[in-house]
């Protein structure tokens, strides 16, 4: 059996502090053979940059993934190209820099790919996330049997419609984007393991990470705001997955958080 430790979208400095403080007890706690982070907001809410990236390497995390705002930080996208853990949505158009999907050994020899994909709803118009997910499973091939999918979507019915696509193809659908963990952890009947949202690690005293105020101008005024990550009530929230190594199925799904994390 492969324990999965997958830990949902990394909010500015609150989130990163929530990271570096829980991440290597959880791992212990939990006896995690492979960990998968999202950072796709990770520099003040809004993509990596260098400095980010540096402090973020250096953590016990096998594999990176991100969505939409990775394209937010023009320092992100030489990164794209020269570290391989370090993924970006499968289904942006080709001639984007980066990868979505990387294949990675655990401390046991036994190969775990993880795939990006990034939905359409209420989203950009990029490739069908569920056509190119067959497009790279046929292109793995049947020895990589462990596939986790960071599906980030806005939609909650877009996330739950590609596990159920995907359902007896791949270990794990797991939704990220929205930063509000979800009481709907499965494994669905064909053995994939499925969540419509991990959550965020960030500030929960906020809305979505940030200070309510610029926000609630948003909604009220219908006019740009410059939105600053919230500073209060940090948490890392995420989701462990039990997979059976040699099927490539899901055997458990459990939410894990825990609370802590401060700064500015």
């Amino acid at each position: 059996m492969l324990r999965i430790l997958f830990v949902g979208d990394v909010v500015g400095k609150v989130g990163r502090q929530a990271l570096s403080e829980h991440l290597r007890r959880l791992q212990g706690e939990v006896v995690a053979d492979l960990t998968v982070v999202n950072v796709e907001n990770a520099a003040g809410g809004f993509g990596v940059t260098d400095t980010v990236w540096s402090e973020l390497r250096r953590l016990p995390v096998d594999v990176f993934t991100t969505g939409n705002h990775v394209w937010d930080k023009r320092e992100t996208l030489p990164l794209l190209d020269t570290e391989p853990r370090l993924l970006r949505p499968a289904n942006y158009p080709a001639g984007n820099p980066g990868r979505g999907m990387v294949t990675v050994p655990t401390a046991k020899g036994v190969p775990v790919t993880v795939i990006n994909l990034q939905g359409l709803t209420f989203m950009s118009p990029i490739e069908c996330p569920f056509r190119v997910a067959d497009r790279l499973l046929a292109e793995l091939g049947a020895p990589n049997r462990v596939v986790v999918v960071d599906m980030h979507a806005e939609a909650t019915s877009e996330k739950q419609a590609l596990a159920w696509y995907l359902d007896g193809r791949v270990s794990a659908v797991l939704g990220t984007h929205t930063h509000v963990p979800t009481a709907d952890e499965r494994v669905l009947p064909k053995g994939t393991a499925a969540i419509t949202d991990v959550g965020m690690t960030g500030a929960y005293e906020g809305i979505i990470g940030f200070k309510p105020r610029p926000i609630l101008e948003r909604f009220l005024y219908a006019t740009p705001r410059a939105f600053e990550t919230a500073t209060g009530g940090g948490a890392l929230c995420g989701v462990v997955v039990d997979v059976d190594e040699q099927s490539g199925l899901a055997l458990r799904i459990e939410r894990v958080r825990r609370e802590g994390g401060h700064g500015q």
